[in-house]
């Protein structure tokens, strides 16, 4: 139990299913072609832990010609799991700032572990009943905000019966309906923080090495709908 306790994806607490008002800095300026807003594991230095680098490093060699902006999610990523709240505001608020700033940049959203869990709660489409909302959060992003989502990549998700176990009443993680038909969500089969019977601690930290970061470099790529062939669009620089 020690080792699954080091590398989960722990049930983030009610309130980080809802986001704060879009007040985040723009992103790095000229708008990119593609913005990667991604949050990483559990216990992970900041950045985008080793799972996001591997699917970013995939998705910028697909991506060749055209300018790939990283953001990493600001959040401690900490075994206080209250705190991936901060993750869920910080996530939200880069994408809806990017989707207002940079209309026409394509947003990838990605999480691993725990990081998925504050990804995959930005899109919820409610709060859920019962909830009591913090000071700072005004509900779930705007609808609007989903048009400028391409895609969705989601590693080691964890599982409901898995939130249960770490935090008794937590809600499951469902992703929203605006976002479901663009969301790949990736589970190894041995995970014990995302499948029903995995058994394999080490499963959870294979998701960077056994290929999936370039399925799902593949899969953001084919939501874009970008082809060898389309040249890049160039944008003003935000003021």
């Amino acid at each position: 139990m020690k080792t699954i306790t080091y590398c989960i994806a722990a049930a983030v607490p009610l309130t980080a299913l809802i986001v704060a008002s879009p007040a985040a800095s723009a992103p790095a300026q000229p708008c990119p072609d593609v913005q990667v807003v991604f949050a990483r594991g559990t216990m992970e230095p900041p950045g985008v832990g080793r799972a996001g680098q591997a699917f970013v490093d995939a998705l910028t060699a697909r991506a060749a010609g055209r300018t790939v902006d990283v953001a990493p999610v600001n959040y401690p990523a900490s075994l206080d799991f209250a705190t991936a709240a901060d993750g869920v505001v910080d996530a939200a608020n880069r994408v809806q700032s990017t989707a207002a700033v940079c209309p026409t940049t394509k947003i990838v959203l990605g999480g691993y572990s725990q990081g998925a869990a504050v990804t995959a709660y930005i899109t919820e489409d409610a709060v859920p009943a019962g909830v009591t909302l913090p000071l700072g959060i005004t509900g779930p992003m705007p609808a609007f905000v989903a048009d400028h989502v391409a895609a969705v990549v989601l590693f080691g998700k964890p599982s409901s019966g898995f939130l249960q176990m770490v935090y008794t009443g937590a809600p499951p993680i469902t992703v929203g309906s605006r976002y479901v038909s663009k969301t790949l969500d990736l589970c190894i089969a041995d995970d014990p923080i995302c499948a029903t019977g995995g058994g394999d601690n080490a499963a959870h930290m294979e998701y960077s090495d056994n290929g999936m970061a370039d399925q799902a470099a593949q899969f953001a790529m084919s939501k874009m709908g970008f082809s060898a062939a389309q040249p890049r669009i160039e944008q003003a620089a935000p003021r």
